[in-house]
């Protein structure tokens, strides 16, 4: 679902599957990984641009249906170690890699931007982590959210599925840009440009410098939290219930 275009030091990644809003299928995270590995293995690429296919999201999250295929534990944990390694790929890399917002980021879309080193959004732009409505939690959103926007900011979006548009985005810090909808990419590109024209050791050490503050121990806790959350009759009401377009129904009180 990852649609490549190179465009000499900068290279744009576009998730390809408006149908779905971009939901995120399995193969999407090892896919990832791949592709930044691909363009870090060149020697050209600098920069690299994430954006969404179509105008009404940039990535709607992952693909509940595909969570429901997880049969056991052991495949929910390696689901989980899997979307962890995508996320610390795209934080080790030394591309810069910018995330152009195009319409909503929720879930894992939203988690997706925490993950890049720039924020643009156009105006239209909405972020939500709404995963708690599902019986889940956000298992990177918890981990950096805090560094990003704060803790009560992180625990309002994850606990009430609070939505931020573009304005308050940028107000919060989740986002550095917010352009009109028609002006993301022009944008986008400008900076990408910038970027390719500075030092590419500079900038590779000003991002390892910049990320050491980031502590990588809490991606196990998160993986076996998640991987029993997954498996938990709360997870399994919620999925239920969005797949079948109802509100879930979740017992009072802790499994």
């Amino acid at each position: 679902m990852i649609q490549l275009m190179q465009d000499g030091p900068t290279a744009m990644l576009t998730l390809s599957r408006p149908e779905k809003r971009n939901a995120l299928t399995r193969e999407f995270w090892q896919d990832m990984r791949d592709t930044l590995h691909q363009l870090q293995r060149d020697g050209r690429t600098r920069a690299v641009i994430i954006t969404g296919a179509g105008d009404a999201a940039f990535c709607a999250g992952g693909d509940i249906a595909s969570f429901q295929a997880l049969k056991d534990e052991a495949e929910r944990r390696a689901f989980q170690a899997d979307t962890m390694a995508t996320f610390s790929a795209i934080e080790q890399t030394p591309l810069v890699v910018i995330a152009a917002v195009n319409g909503l980021a929720l879930g894992g879309g939203c988690e997706l931007t925490l993950a890049c080193d720039i924020v643009l959004a156009a105006e239209n732009a909405v972020f939500a982590m709404p995963e708690a409505a599902l019986g889940l939690t956000p298992g990177f959103g918890v981990l950096r959210g805090p560094e990003v926007i704060g803790r009560q900011w992180t625990k309002l979006m994850v606990f009430a599925g609070e939505r931020v548009d573009a304005a308050k985005a940028l107000e919060i810090g989740l986002v550095q840009i917010v352009t009109p909808p028609d002006g993301l990419m022009a944008r986008a590109h400008e900076i990408a440009q910038r970027v390719a024209a500075g030092g590419a050791l500079a900038q590779r050490y000003g991002k390892e410098l910049i990320n050491r503050g980031i502590d990588p121990s809490g991606f196990e806790h998160s993986t076996e939290r998640l991987t029993v959350l997954q498996g938990s009759g709360e997870a399994a009401e919620g999925m239920a219930a969005f797949l079948q377009r109802r509100k879930a129904s979740f017992r009072s009180g802790m499994e």
